[in-house]
């Protein structure tokens, strides 16, 4: 327990410590964008490819289910679209980030830590923190929605070509049922679990990263175990704000 709170409070500190005003803000900038090109350009393809076959395997596996006859096949298209929204694009592709985009965070910040390279930004009279850390999470707080956003789009076509090509729902029907009912709330829901996700992506990496200690040895080990405790706290998110957003109770 009191490796916890110790591991709790260095995090809260280094949340803290980086929300300092920027010394040169055309450097920070570059940082940035360097940073939005490492997680959100070059994490497209992976994006793609999972969300394309989510769409195709949900349609598939719900028409394999409503095998009732009573039931419409447009029905398929606003499970695939509701389950994407709300659970599919936002948490599988967040866990996938985290280990494609916290595994760099933390490997990175860590190889800089053991060469001494945070050592000397810090004797130069740079913050660290600020400079290192505050780029990955403005930027990830910007793709990574962005990323969802795309992911959703990209599913449903994937969907509509699984079914179309399959002929279990014809694409009127898919159509159809995607633009039936549709309730733009969930869609908040999947934004603020984008956000959230966002933050732990480049967060808990970061604290890992930041504060390896020893050798080659420990960076993949911080890289590792930034990645796990990634994912758990994204579970965790994921069950309080649907919890908290989506109980009618």
């Amino acid at each position: 327990m009191s490796k916890f709170l110790s591991h709790v409070g260095r995090y809260t500190l280094m949340l803290k410590g980086m929300l300092n005003k920027p010394e040169n803000s055309k450097v920070y900038w570059k940082e940035f964008m360097h940073q939005c090109n490492d997680i959100g350009y070059r994490s497209l393809p992976i994006v793609l490819i999972i969300a394309a076959f989510l769409g195709a395997v949900m349609t598939l596996q719900s028409a394999y289910q409503l095998v009732s006859p009573i039931i419409p096949r447009y029905v398929i298209a606003q499970i695939v679209r509701d389950s994407t929204i709300l659970e599919l694009a936002p948490t599988m592709i967040c866990v996938v980030l985290a280990g494609v985009v916290g595994s760099k965070i933390a490997s990175e910040l860590g190889n800089m830590r053991i060469s001494e390279q945070i050592d000397a930004l810090e004797i130069m009279g740079i913050n660290t923190k600020t400079y290192l850390i505050l780029p990955k999470i403005v930027a990830a707080l910007l793709m990574v929605p962005c990323l969802i956003i795309l992911a959703i789009v990209i599913s449903m076509i994937g969907g509509y070509a699984a079914g179309s090509m399959t002929g279990t729902v014809l694409p009127d029907q898919f159509y159809y049922g995607l633009t039936t009912d549709f309730v733009p709330f969930n869609m908040y829901v999947a934004l603020a679990k984008s956000f959230t996700f966002a933050f732990i992506i480049s967060t808990v990496p970061a604290y890992y990263g930041y504060h390896v200690e020893g050798g080659a040895l420990e960076i993949g080990r911080s890289s590792t175990t930034s990645v796990v405790v990634s994912c758990i706290t994204i579970l965790l998110a994921d069950y309080g704000i649907t919890a908290l957003m989506l109980s009618n109770g």
